[in-house]
């Protein structure tokens, strides 16, 4: 990946959250608070003007700013999860080209960032749980391969139980619904592909 692939993915996830974003209200609305979807146009929206004439030297440049700009535009849980993850990636990538084994070091770094900040667990009905099989499938097969176990598991998320976040407040009626976190970090492995 190079500084203008980078900036092509986000562009893509920005395209793709705003296409989905009454999907991912609408599965949000059921377990959660009903911002999901919108917090996450409105972040990704203020993504794109950010990087509108940004002068980015690496990837990580790209990432960073993508980062911090969802820090400081979306509110709820997801802002600093997804914020944060998209920083860690950023430090990582430090050059203007990456390799794929690099990409895949910052995907890790981006898991090990919601991991930490959100104190998730596989299991817990949260974006982890598509992150997770998502950058292993990426280190084994690649993009189209992480795209597809992180829709495969964000839909296995319908028969967990929450533990984390506004949903594990509905204890067993948290069953039965996909978790939305976990479909937007589909969305965001997609774009990759």
């Amino acid at each position: 990946m190079n500084v203008e692939q980078a900036r092509e993915w986000i562009a893509a996830i920005a395209e793709t959250v705003e296409a989905e974003a009454e999907t991912l209200t609408r599965l949000d609305s059921a377990i959660g608070d009903g911002d999901h979807g919108a917090n996450l146009k409105r972040g990704f929206a203020a993504v794109r003007v950010a990087l509108d004439g940004f002068e980015a030297h690496t990837v990580g440049d790209v990432l960073t700013k993508t980062g911090a700009t969802l820090i400081s535009k979306v509110g709820g849980a997801s802002g600093p999860l997804y914020g944060s993850a998209f920083r860690a990636m950023g430090k990582t990538l430090t050059s203007p080209d990456v390799t794929t084994e690099q990409l895949g070091d910052a995907l890790d770094a981006g898991l090990a960032a919601i991991r930490k900040l959100g104190g998730a667990q596989p299991g817990d009905k949260t974006m982890v749980d598509a992150w997770l099989p998502a950058v292993a499938a990426f280190r084994r097969k690649g993009p189209q391969a992480a795209a597809t176990a992180a829709e495969e598991a964000a839909r296995a998320t319908t028969d967990l139980q929450a533990r984390k976040g506004r949903a594990s407040y509905l204890g067993e009626r948290s069953i039965g619904h996909q978790d939305p976190g976990a479909t937007s970090t589909a969305l965001i492995f997609r774009a990759l592909a």
